[in-house]
């Protein structure tokens, strides 16, 4: 099984932490990188090949994991030399993925089953499987509706569910095609983009333990929970 780690943002909103470290290799605890989970939750899982995408910093990405061979995978780079949005880096590694493959954030903190979400991206022949995480949001203030300048509805201070990306996604290498390499590829254009062609991604409902490290107040409650999550993250790792 291939993984592809996007692994080439500079992670701006995780600054000051970022300033001098890319964001998949700042520490988990007192012995971890973000990236360095990752990769033993996949090689767990049975994959056996990752590509991590590089860009900013990559050259020390890079240094730290290496062939990957410490983790039981063998690891190769595409370097980023400008950004491609999120899946704009796959289309330049199109012929050297196969027809199936997992891509992912490398700040991603979850007990996912990644080889499930790519058993059933396979079984099911859609292009793409997004895995999906339910969050609340909850609006501090009371909520109007108006049609006509008048107030047809209120509701104060409601909660709203949602299910949101979690940033790790089943694709088929067929999706990509259409696609130029080198231009950029956000993820929201190529969903709309398969929901015009009625060609709908699936989605694979997840309620388990996750953690987008993109913010401050995330990477520091990530840091909180590490201890007690640690069994749960590395299980089999």
């Amino acid at each position: 099984m291939h993984a592809v780690i996007l692994a080439g943002g500079k992670g701006v909103r995780l600054r000051p932490y970022t300033t001098a470290l890319p964001k998949p290799l700042v520490p988990i605890g007192d012995q971890h990188a973000i990236l360095e989970i990752v990769l033993r939750q996949l090689s767990a899982a049975g994959f056996t090949h990752v590509t991590l995408a590089i860009g900013h910093l990559g050259e020390i990405i890079r240094a730290y994991v290496g062939d990957g061979s410490q983790w039981a995978l063998t690891v190769d780079y595409a370097l980023e030399e400008s950004p491609l949005g999120t899946m704009g880096p796959l289309l330049n590694l199109r012929d050297r993925l196969p027809e199936s493959f997992l891509v992912m954030n490398g700040d991603v903190l979850t007990d996912l089953d990644y080889a499930d979400v790519l058993r059933r991206h396979r079984e099911s022949g859609a292009p793409l499987t997004i895995a999906t995480y339910a969050r609340k949001v909850h609006i501090d203030f009371g909520v109007l509706t108006t049609d006509d300048s008048k107030v047809v509805a209120f509701t104060e201070k409601p909660s709203m569910d949602y299910r949101v990306s979690m940033g790790v996604y089943g694709v088929s290498r067929s999706t990509l095609e259409g696609y130029t390499p080198g231009l950029p590829l956000g993820f929201d254009e190529l969903v709309l983009d398969l929901i015009r062609a009625q060609n709908q991604p699936h989605a694979y409902d997840f309620d388990g333990y996750w953690l987008d490290i993109g913010r401050p107040d995330d990477y520091d409650r990530a840091n909180a929970e590490f201890t007690t999550r640690k069994s749960l993250l590395l299980k089999g790792a």
